[in-house]
């Protein structure tokens, strides 16, 4: 079989040079048998809808979407589950029997595997403090809320953003907000670290004594969470753990979409952190 006569599946965003997605898919591929190819597209960020209805038209199977196209993928399909509908952002597309474009969004899934199975880590009945209020957070609260943690504290640079994702997931579970020199000391069973602060080698400007004893986890990953993980432990956190267990896991979620078979995923994480 030539490459040209496999599926066709891929991710597409600006940059997207250093997606291991494709890397990820592969490894998919030849474990469960499923024959597919998995790519990396750039996209041009005001060329986005074309080169979706491109890659569709031309008999494309399925999309992963990231960075900075999330909320024009939901907004482009005409089907939205009601995990993406909760993030207003999608990272999944595909085409259903009706050629309808379908979008859900995998990373809050991905992001409670990796807590719930892998890190054997029970959030019920736990403070959990999530650091930043953009898309990466959005996508995970309503995850997050379903464990029923016994408080939910959002908090971000700017205290707006918090304040209206606290409000808009108000319905799912017991969710605040505090600025960042206003966060309680409440004893946090879970910090998660959804800012971009690590990627300029910086750390969320928050007291590090909230960290003692708590589970950290940085939702990037490999040297991009360093900083973070360093830092958490400096502080006094029990484990500090970086993303890309998500990312895999995610991953592993959308491929169950397009194909109807869930792969393993534990291997493949390993071998991530080690390389």
């Amino acid at each position: 079989m030539s490459q040209s006569d496999l599926d066709q599946y891929a991710v597409m965003g600006n940059p997207v040079e250093h997606s291991v997605s494709p890397a990820i898919h592969s490894e998919f591929s030849q474990q469960t048998g499923e024959r597919l190819q998995y790519r990396a597209i750039l996209v041009a960020e005001d060329q986005f809808p074309e080169a979706v209805q491109r890659f569709f038209e031309s008999g494309g199977k399925g999309l992963n979407i990231t960075v900075p196209f999330k909320e024009k993928a939901f907004a482009m399909a005409e089907i939205k589950d009601q995990r993406a509908i909760a993030a207003g952002a999608a990272n999944t597309l595909w085409l259903d029997s009706e050629q309808r474009l379908n979008a859900s969004t995998t990373d809050g899934l991905g992001l409670l595997q990796d807590l719930t199975v892998n890190q054997q880590l029970d959030l019920e009945g736990k403070n959990v403090l999530v650091l930043g209020a953009g898309g990466a957070v959005r996508g995970v609260l309503k995850e997050l809320l379903a464990r029923n943690p016994k408080q939910l504290v959002i908090s971000n640079r700017t205290s707006e953003k918090a304040e209206l994702l606290a409000q808009q997931f108000s319905s799912f579970g017991n969710i605040t907000c505090a600025s960042y020199s206003q966060i309680p000391d409440i004893g946090f069973g879970l910090v998660i670290n959804g800012t971009s602060a690590s990627l300029h080698g910086k750390v969320p400007a928050i007291d590090g004594a909230l960290l003692v004893g708590s589970f950290c986890y940085d939702m990037m990953y490999g040297q991009n969470a360093r900083v973070f993980l360093d830092w958490a432990i400096k502080n006094g956190a029990a484990q500090a753990v970086d993303g890309v267990g998500m990312l895999v896991e995610q991953a592993a979620e959308s491929f169950s979409i397009w194909r109807k078979v869930r792969p393993l995923t534990r291997d493949i994480i390993c071998s991530l952190r080690k390389s």
